[in-house]
């Protein structure tokens, strides 16, 4: 697995989920602009991947938006357990708070396994957040006050992609090939 199929596989999941399900009606602006920053971490151990998200957060938050609005930080190979990954996800935020970046930066949780809490592990509503490998997005919290202002009820969205995934059902997900599947299937 090279650097270079993680970031495909990782564009494929944009293109066909995230922009082309309208999932995030907010992502297809940067894609297109190419504002993303796609980081492959290749850290064996969580403090080597601790280190990369704090450099980062660093560096999302010191450049340029028209040139990197938003990052998304993959590990394909460590935390390949939600449960373990849930919880590096509260640490990353505690690294926010760390560098001070209270609203500046956030993180949005993308995983292979992602569950909703209350869900079943095969509820089609947690592929709004399933993608082909455990990802942090780090987003800046302007960009999302400029998106959310131009989108008549922001509110709305959570509840519009659970539709969506309902229509298109496990057979609708798999069809597009792009991982991040349910244990069971319909």
């Amino acid at each position: 697995m090279t650097q270079e199929n993680v970031i495909a596989a990782t564009r494929d999941w944009l293109e066909k989920a995230v922009i082309g399900l309208n999932l995030c009606p907010f992502a297809k602006a940067v894609y297109v602009k190419e504002q993303v920053r796609y980081v492959v971490s290749e850290a064996r151990h969580l403090d080597g991947f601790l280190d990369e998200l704090d450099r980062e957060l660093v560096l999302l938050a010191a450049a340029d938006p028209e040139k990197i609005d938003t990052t998304l930080l993959i590990q394909p190979t460590l935390l390949g357990d939600f449960l373990d990954f849930n919880e590096v996800v509260g640490i990353a935020e505690e690294a926010i708070e760390e560098h001070g970046l209270e609203g500046v930066l956030q993180i949005a949780s993308f995983h292979p396994q992602f569950q909703f809490e209350g869900t079943g592990a095969d509820d089609i509503g947690n592929y709004t957040n399933r993608s082909p490998y455990p990802t942090l997005h780090l987003l800046r919290e302007a960009s999302i006050a400029r998106a959310a202002a131009s989108f008549p009820d922001a509110s709305v969205i959570f509840e519009r992609n659970i539709e969506t995934l309902e229509k298109l059902g496990h057979a609708g997900w798999d069809a597009l090939q792009i991982g991040g599947r349910a244990p069971t299937q319909e």
